[in-house]
């Protein structure tokens, strides 16, 4: 085996110890942060498609990679990319992305794109017992890759569990995780079944396989290249199997003092000095939060000064990319060819340069045409009204400034890193009273402060609005509230608040308003919602809102944002709600492709494919009234 192929690194001897593992070897890589583990991976799989002994070597659709997130797929496909051979067939696919293509070739007529996300994957882990994985066409994995596998928790950790049990006396498997970076323990409710989860599938891989599990380490660290960057990395070992409070709050605070240098200080994120810097710095910088409410204000604060950034999504978020909706819209035909989509394409404008190989290659995957070299259009229109649109071809997320909350940012890394300045603990437990997770509160810390290639910061957060949820459920709409109980001063956008059900603008503008949103609607732009009229629509809803962009309808909102805004104004059974006349700050997150109604679409004159482009909003939304202006100016 060589290390001579394109500009991949050399391997090192822990490194090349995964890497030269039989295809049939059970192997558990504990890697610490930065220690090369996503390119040991790319020539793991190298490896297994391309043994010299043929019957060593596997086929790429044996190959099983699953990741946590659309954004580690996409920059494992695009380490393969670059620095494999032989693997570059092997397709990496998010948990949910797998699962779902899972259920949908076991139980067709099932509605799997209504379903949850944790329905699905419990679903799917039934679907794993009952041998799904043998029916049809189906091809079994000799092989499964899981990167992260310490954030396998719940449901998720039952799947592979699952997986890894009905395959075990044919199926080999690479498996890597750092117990140091395990952040996800929240989604756990009960205290006691999340501590019970830490470490859990470590344990179960030890106990099911306790003659036949290689450990292996992966201990050098490549990504922190200055030692500002490295402080935090000598915390990782004993965070592995912490557990105990005392001890968790010892290496919280001691990471805590670590990064609260004084030389590391940057005053404020509205400071003039820093907001500089992050206009002008040329490589990567990411803001990482605590939490969604810390990196909504600061994502508000940079937008009021100008700073480019962008606010990453929750991870299952997967809007399909725009230019879809133009593809289909475009061609009247059934079917297209490479040559007329890259021509198409081309008359699309995008924020970035599409790699059209991929795309293309992504396209044919999921709605291969009859021919040779045929896309048919009709299957991705499908693919998209069912939900089942590529991962791969998601657009990306780029921009210079990132703004994100530590759990978006795991298995990312930026030249510089700026972490609002931490709480003390005593700060901590006043705020979570008795919730206070402390080990959760020390990894989390812990991952922030070890993203950096070169530089570390700190900085004052600007002031947070005070979040609350609104009914009785714990995923309620949050809205921006007070310290009484009845304060309303605004809500927060979410994505499907912008109505899919019928086109933007009105019949006779559809057309006009997706030229308008192609040619004037970019990312990061304020958007107004403007109440139509005072009568609500439903006995549980508000009344309508139009989505304006300077001035113009780009859209109205949804019967679920109107059901959500009546949730928050209804403060309790005898509270007469009123409702706003504008709701401002909030933001363009990105257009998006929608599908829906053929008949709607056709009557727009959109075609009878019925796709459309419409925007997807994002940001905390103040209230105002029609008359606060020139009261203020009174």
């Amino acid at each position: 085996m060589t290390d001579a192929y394109l500009d991949s690194p050399p391997l090192t001897e822990e490194q090349r110890a995964v890497v030269e593992q039989p295809w049939g070897a059970r192997v558990l890589v504990t890697a610490g942060a930065g220690a090369g583990k996503t390119h040991t991976l790319v020539r793991r799989l190298d490896a297994l498609c391309g043994h010299e002994d043929p019957e060593e070597s596997l086929e790429a659709a044996e190959i099983l990679v699953l990741t946590f997130s659309r954004a580690a797929a996409r920059e494992l496909r695009e380490r393969i990319a670059r620095h494999g051979d032989r693997a570059r067939r092997v397709r990496a696919q998010t948990f949910d992305a797998w699962a779902y293509g899972l259920l949908v070739r076991a139980y067709p007529d099932g509605e799997w794109s209504a379903a949850g996300f944790e329905e699905r994957i419990r679903a799917a882990a039934d679907a794993i017992d009952k041998g799904a994985l043998e029916a049809g066409d189906a091809v079994p994995p000799a092989h499964v890759v899981i990167d992260e596998v310490q954030d396998l928790l719940g449901q998720r950790r039952e799947l592979v569990e699952a997986l890894l049990d009905i395959y075990q006396d044919s199926c080999g498997f690479t498996v890597v995780g750092d117990a140091a970076q395990s952040i996800y323990g929240f989604q756990i409710e009960n205290p006691v079944e999340r501590a019970d989860e830490t470490g859990r599938f470590f344990d179960w891989l030890r106990g099911s396989y306790p003659d036949e599990l290689v450990e292996l380490h992966l201990t050098e660290n490549f990504r922190a290249t200055t030692p500002e960057a490295r402080i935090a990395l000598a915390h990782g070992p004993r965070l592995q199997f912490v557990s105990d409070a005392d001890e968790a709050e010892t290496l919280y605070e001691g990471l805590r003092d670590l990064l609260l240098v004084p030389e590391n200080g940057l005053g404020t994120l509205a400071d003039p000095f820093t907001l500089e810097g992050l206009r002008v710095f040329p490589g990567t910088c990411a803001i990482l939060t605590r939490d969604n409410r810390q990196a909504l204000a600061v994502s508000g604060l940079l937008h009021d000064y100008g700073v480019e950034h962008r606010l990453r999504r929750p991870l299952e978020d997967r809007p399909v990319p725009y230019w879809v909706a133009e593809l289909l819209r475009r061609v009247k035909s059934s079917t297209i060819t490479e040559d007329r989509f890259r021509s198409l394409l081309a008359d699309i404008p995008l924020p970035y340069e599409p790699d059209l190989d991929v795309l293309w290659a992504g396209l044919r995957r999921a709605a291969r045409g009859p021919g040779r070299g045929v896309l048919d259009l009709e299957r991705l229109r499908d693919v998209v009204g069912d939900g089942r649109f590529p991962d791969e071809l998601a657009d990306p997320e780029s921009a210079p400034v990132v703004v994100s909350t530590v759990h978006r940012a795991k298995g990312l890394e930026f030249d510089r890193v700026i972490v609002p300045a931490p709480p003390t603990v005593a700060a901590l437990r006043k705020q979570h009273k008795d919730g206070l997770d402390l080990p959760a509160e020390a990894r989390a810390l812990y991952v922030a402060m070890t993203r950096a290639r070169h530089d570390l910061y700190h900085a004052a957060l600007p002031a947070l609005p005070v979040l609350k949820r609104a009914g009785p459920r714990k995923n309620g709409r949050r809205f921006v509230g007070g310290w009484q109980t009845w304060d309303r001063y605004g809500i927060v956008g979410e994505a499907g608040d912008v109505c899919s059900d019928n086109p933007p603008g009105h019949d006779a503008e559809a057309v006009a308003t997706q030229a308008y949103l192609l040619e004037r609607v970019t990312s990061g732009q304020e958007v107004v919602l403007r109440k139509r009229h005072d009568l609500p629509l439903g006995e549980w809803q508000s009344p309508p809102y139009a989505l304006l962009h300077e001035g113009r309808e780009v859209g109205e909102m949804s019967e679920r944002f109107r059901e959500d805004l009546f949730q928050v104004q209804k403060v309790n059974r005898t509270w007469d709600p009123w409702w706003p006349d504008e709701i401002h700050g909030l933001r363009v997150d990105t257009l998006e492709t929608v599908a829906a109604s053929k008949a709607a679409g056709a009557n727009a004159g959109l075609g009878d494919r019925g796709v459309w482009i419409a925007p997807r909003i994002a940001g905390i939304g103040r209230y105002r009234r029609a008359n606060e202006d020139e009261e203020q100016q009174a």
